[in-house]
């Protein structure tokens, strides 16, 4: 049975959907069956695996308040043993749509059940928030990966998702664990950024992975091109951090390497 895996931060801008993607596609490329779920309206993760959103007939849209079957709407990607199941800017409405729904919290879980057979990992890129879509999210999933940039205020809000994660630990999913913070956008020449990595491993300890993702041109170009960044530039020093990262998460769950 697969583990499902939410990217989550309500702070904008730290690397959820570049985690998300390339993480996904690194786990695919390691033989490992992997689905990518986009839960975000602005659709990247969509057009960071090559699919334009304004193309797709069906989406995680039509799975949460349509009950449309999930395994319909999954789309194969250019990416080996991975898949994706898309979002359009339709789902920029659901949160308002699910208000009056029964269970509405528990949406997308039940849209998943059936999944949960054919991939090993699956991974939830959530949006910006933590309105109902990413409460959704966090309920479906076993665990959780919450991106923090090597920037000033790096630690702002992550009180606050920690502390609604606790609630969801309490209630909703009380199996739900935190897979790691991973830090993001790491410049090593910069004092700041190595301030903030000590900062996070000293105040998060045994939760940080070891990995680091490092800021790099071509992980920032590969999405304009529709492609995982290890199809992009395989030799490039993003596609070196996400191997490690999925070598890692492999190994936190008793891979053997």
């Amino acid at each position: 049975m697969g583990k499902i895996i939410a990217v989550v931060n309500q702070k904008g801008g730290v690397g959820k959907t570049t985690t998300s993607v390339n993480l996904a596609a690194s786990l695919a490329v390691l033989e490992h069956k992997t689905l990518l779920i986009d839960a975000d309206p602005q659709a990247n993760a969509t057009a960071g695996v090559g699919f334009d959103q304004n193309e797709i007939q069906y989406s995680i849209y039509d799975c949460m308040i349509g009950d449309y079957d999930a395994k319909q709407t999954i789309l194969t990607t250019n990416t080996p043993n991975l898949d994706l199941l898309p979002a359009k800017i339709d789902l920029v409405g659901a949160e308002i749509e699910m208000i009056s729904l029964e269970e509405r919290e528990y949406r997308l879980r039940k849209a998943l059940q059936s999944l949960k057979d054919d991939y090993e990992f699956i991974f939830i890129d959530c949006a910006p928030s933590l309105g109902l879509i990413t409460l959704n999210a966090l309920v479906a999933s076993d665990s959780v990966i919450i991106p923090v940039q090597c920037e000033y205020f790096a630690l702002e809000g992550l009180g606050k998702l920690l502390n609604t994660i606790r609630l969801i630990q309490s209630g909703m999913n009380p199996n739900l664990t935190i897979e790691g913070i991973l830090l993001t956008m790491y410049d090593s020449r910069l004092k700041l950024a190595n301030a903030v990595v000590e900062d996070v491993r000293q105040h998060c300890r045994n939760i940080v992975f070891d990995t680091v993702i490092s800021r790099n041109i071509r992980l920032s170009e590969a999405p304009s091109y529709g492609k995982p960044i290890v199809l992009y530039d395989v030799q490039s020093k993003g596609t070196t951090n996400h191997f490690n990262l999925a070598k890692e998460i492999l190994q936190n769950n008793g891979y053997t390497l």
